[in-house]
């Protein structure tokens, strides 16, 4: 097990893009890690609540008490973006988690066991693929409430259906090596087959495509907590440090236009970081599992 991870670990080495990805990655899991050291919190009780300078609408600049300025509010930019990538983490992990269990189980089900259940299990998949994503996430917010928890059970329910089909497809190639076979001829159970062989060599597309959702599942909530259905007011968010800029990106005080670029500029560059470590990762772990590149 650890000396395939070094030889993965090597392989990403090779390539400045892939490296500069993980390098990314690593950066944003420790400023999660040591957000406490890094932004001690001012409320140790609620520490994902961002510090509040005043009760002005008016954000103020850049100063040595906020690093990076203050959103309208008088929220904490820099608070909020450490906290908020502990928030990211946090949405993306356990999204994630969710809907791949729930993928794992309902794919490998259909594969291995075909005929009927198979037909039953991939219809439901397909009921559920028939609504447009981002409308039945925003429908169910909208029935349960705003909020965090409720934004990441609406993306649970709506996002497991990729990684079942993806991993339905894999164990439908993999059951037919003469491994499994050999398996079944000796009478082993059902379920030791699908843990020890099929699963272990059918896993590698679902670990890509988990390291690009770690990009997608947190911007997606994100957009929501613009839109007003995330996280509470004063929550440590990116989508809600973006949303508090809306009204500041272009200003009209004093002759310059671009006097509140904090605002938008650092939750941005969190955002954009963020996604394109996990997007670097995935490519280079798609060329690394990938058979076709293996030598």
């Amino acid at each position: 097990m650890m000396e395939g991870f070094l030889k993965i670990l090597k392989k990403i080495a090779k390539n400045p893009t892939s490296l500069a990805g993980l390098l990314l990655v690593l950066f944003f899991v420790i400023v999660a890690i040591f957000a406490p050291i890094i932004a001690h919190p001012e409320y140790p009780d609620t520490p994902y609540q961002m510090p509040q300078s005043g009760w002005s609408s008016i954000p103020q600049p850049p100063s040595w008490q906020n690093p990076f300025g203050t959103s309208e509010g008088q929220y904490d930019i820099y608070y909020g973006i450490i906290w908020g990538t502990r928030t990211a983490f946090k949405i993306g992990i356990v999204v994630i988690g969710l809907a791949l269990i729930i993928g794992l189980f309902v794919g490998t089900m259909a594969a291995y066991f075909g005929g009927w259940i198979d037909e039953v299990l991939m219809r439901i998949t397909d009921i559920f693929l028939a609504f447009p994503f981002l409308v039945g996430v925003i429908v169910i917010i909208t029935m349960l409430g705003p909020g965090l928890t409720h934004v990441m059970w609406a993306l649970v329910l709506f996002y497991w259906m990729g990684y079942a089909r993806l991993i339905r497809g894999s164990v439908l190639e993999v059951k037919e090596n003469d491994y499994v076979m050999a398996g079944r001829a000796l009478g082993t159970p059902g379920y030791k087959i699908i843990t020890r062989h099929i699963l272990p060599n059918a896993i590698f597309p679902i670990i890509i495509q988990v390291s690009m959702d770690m990009a997608t599942i947190p911007l997606t909530a994100a957009a929501l907590s613009f839109l007003g259905l995330g996280s509470p007011v004063g929550y440590a968010d990116w989508g809600q440090l973006v949303s508090f800029s809306r009204n500041w990106i272009i200003s009209s005080s004093g002759g310059n236009p671009f006097a509140y670029w904090y605002t938008i500029t650092f939750p941005s560059l969190a955002i954009i970081l963020y996604a394109m470590g996990w997007n670097l990762l995935g490519d280079a772990l798609r060329d690394i599992f990938d058979p076709r590149m293996l030598v």
